[in-house]
């Protein structure tokens, strides 16, 4: 997302440039994946691009896409920052195929590159509108960003077509949230188990809070 590009500049997240290998145990949805480096699990947030949210038209799709081809592979993982959440800002890559591009190209999520010199993701958004594939089958899809600001109970943030979402960081200094009721969203969930140490949010221990938030039902 272009918010992440922002906090960077704003907070001075320290940048994170790694490449390593990672085995993906979950898919959250379609541009955020659980995965095992080692023996610490971490959540990996795909970098300029944008799917739609689950509760959204076509975010299924975009996510069973992704699940297909990443879900209990090891992928190379080009990290490129750590969020306030704690998330692995990265490309993703298996046996040579860019996996945000894939996602891209094939209609499953929009091009959200913060470096605008390289318009190779705009180039692919344009091939896949082209060729109507996935979310641009739809007669009139909506930008992710654009429901978010329509739904502020699902994602607390605010966005425009023209400018960056901002994201509000809910409590930085963590807040008196204990439980999955009191969060909005998966990533105010992710943020209070792994800045806040509320482990009461992941209570089987696989690293991801709030099932009913963050992992897609069945």
């Amino acid at each position: 997302m272009r918010w992440w590009g922002v906090l960077l500049c704003c907070l001075g997240w320290a940048a994170q440039a790694e490449t390593f290998d990672a085995y993906v145990i979950a898919v959250i949805d379609g541009d955020t994946v659980l995965a095992l480096h080692g023996q610490q699990k971490i959540k990996l947030r795909l970098a300029d691009i944008d799917a739609p949210e689950k509760a959204q038209a076509f975010g299924r799709e975009s996510r069973e896409h992704l699940k297909s081809r990443v879900l209990k592979k090891v992928v190379q993982v080009e990290s490129r920052a750590i969020d306030q959440y704690g998330r692995t800002i990265a490309t993703l890559k298996l046996d040579g195929v860019d996996l945000n591009q894939e996602q891209v190209r094939q209609g499953m999520a929009w091009e959200y590159s913060f470096h605008h010199a390289d318009r190779s993701f705009i180039a692919l958004q344009n091939e896949a509108q082209q060729a109507k594939r996935g979310l641009w089958a739809q007669t009139s899809p909506q930008a992710p960003w654009q429901w978010r600001k329509q739904h502020p109970a699902y994602y607390r943030q605010s966005a425009s077509v023209i400018s960056p979402p901002v994201l509000e960081p809910y409590d930085l200094a963590c807040g008196k949230k204990r439980h999955c009721a009191q969060m909005s969203a998966c990533d105010e969930a992710h943020f209070y188990l792994t800045r806040c140490g509320e482990t009461s949010l992941d209570a089987d221990g696989d690293g991801i809070p709030c099932p009913k938030l963050c992992v897609e039902q069945p």
